[in-house]
């Protein structure tokens, strides 16, 4: 089989690698393009998977507009010369065009409830959508829910293993606390008349945590100047053994906060845009603590960093949030492999997906 993929931000590397491994081991071969955005061609290079450049995104109503046009007609062409017998990626309104031009099956996952543009794009031309069974929303008879979060494709513990040389790498003792701190570029469309932290709010925060831990801050755009000595400048393949080390992590982006939750570390999420997973993350698990504002975020900040017990009593919280869920890794291989019957099968008992724990 063979089968196409398209990647547009860098979680999406992590999404789709160990999926795109496993089906290679089985004889299945991919089509891989990727938009140039952050440390997406990095992390490609660094897996050592070919992929073909489909260039940069456009900014503005009229230039996103162009760019759809444009970015369906490239990946029609790339489309039509390697003849793909399936579309697979993250939800994505370029792939599900696409695959109806070449009436071909889309297999789409989506976990953003906000992104509602994007899903009035694809869902009319898709064939399937993967949700986590915590997505607040119905996307109707094409969606099926999951027990599991996309963090886990890459954060199960069959797929990640962390570097204990982590902080000997970087330089911080074993008994220092660490505290991870994550800005965000608010350049998607659905993060427009969005916010989270102001420049005001993330020098004091800093500052303040500072006096209790060692902080290191990875940033998706440049930073000031008095901030660029907290700034994190490892390899990005390293981010997640950082976050995995450190004793709490504070930030506006939802996919780190959930992968904070799954290796253990007590995450404060602050956004104005409220995401499924991490409500079911603090609901259920107490793992993010989920700020629509900066009130009370620094309070909470401290305290956590204060609690000598914060990073044990969360491992065991992580432990009992992944024994919850499947490993959806293992699904995805079966379900690309055996569709459609896998789409009927789950359609008529849900319950067989908690065949791939």
């Amino acid at each position: 089989m063979k089968i196409f993929v398209d990647i547009g931000h860098p979680a999406h590397v992590h999404y789709l690698k160990n999926t795109i491994r496993i089906l290679q081991t089985k004889g299945h071969s991919f089509i891989i393009t990727a938009r140039d955005k952050e440390v997406t061609f990095g992390l490609l290079d660094f897996l050592g998977l070919e992929y073909i450049n489909r260039g940069k995104c456009a900014s503005g109503l009229i230039n996103n507009f162009l760019y759809l046009v444009k970015t369906d007609w490239q990946l029609l062409k790339i489309a039509r010369k390697h003849k793909p017998d399936i579309f697979f990626s993250p939800a994505s309104a370029h792939m599900a065009q696409v695959a109806k031009l070449m009436n071909k099956p889309y297999i789409g996952f989506d976990d953003t409830e906000h992104a509602s543009l994007n899903q009035k794009l694809y869902l009319p031309f898709s064939n399937v959508i993967l949700t986590p069974v915590c997505f607040n929303k119905s996307l109707g008879k094409k969606q099926i829910k999951l027990k599991s979060y996309l963090e886990l494709s890459y954060l199960y513990p069959k797929y990640f293993k962390p570097n204990p040389e982590i902080r000997q790498e970087l330089g911080i003792s074993k008994t220092e606390k660490l505290a991870l701190v994550r800005f965000i570029a608010w350049e998607a469309f659905h993060d427009r008349i969005q916010s989270g932290l102001s420049m005001e709010f993330k020098l004091n925060l800093i500052k303040e945590l500072s006096k209790y831990c060692r902080v290191i801050i990875s940033s998706e755009k440049k930073l000031p100047d008095t901030l660029k000595e907290f700034e994190f400048s490892f390899p990005p393949e390293k981010l997640h053994d950082l976050l995995y080390t450190s004793d709490i992590y504070i930030g506006e982006g939802a996919t780190t906060a959930s992968e904070a939750a799954i290796l253990g570390t007590p995450a404060i999420y602050v956004n104005s845009l409220a995401v499924g997973y991490c409500t079911e993350q603090e609901n259920n698990y107490q793992l993010v603590y989920n700020f629509r504002n900066t009130n009370g975020v620094l309070q909470k900040a401290l305290k956590l960093i204060q609690n000598d017990n914060i990073k044990k009593e969360s491992k065991l919280k992580s432990q009992r949030l992944i024994s919850d869920h499947i490993d959806i890794t293992a699904f995805f291989v079966w379900f690309i492999e055996n569709y459609p019957q896998s789409f009927k099968m789950i359609k008529e008992n849900p319950d067989y997906q908690f065949r791939f724990k």
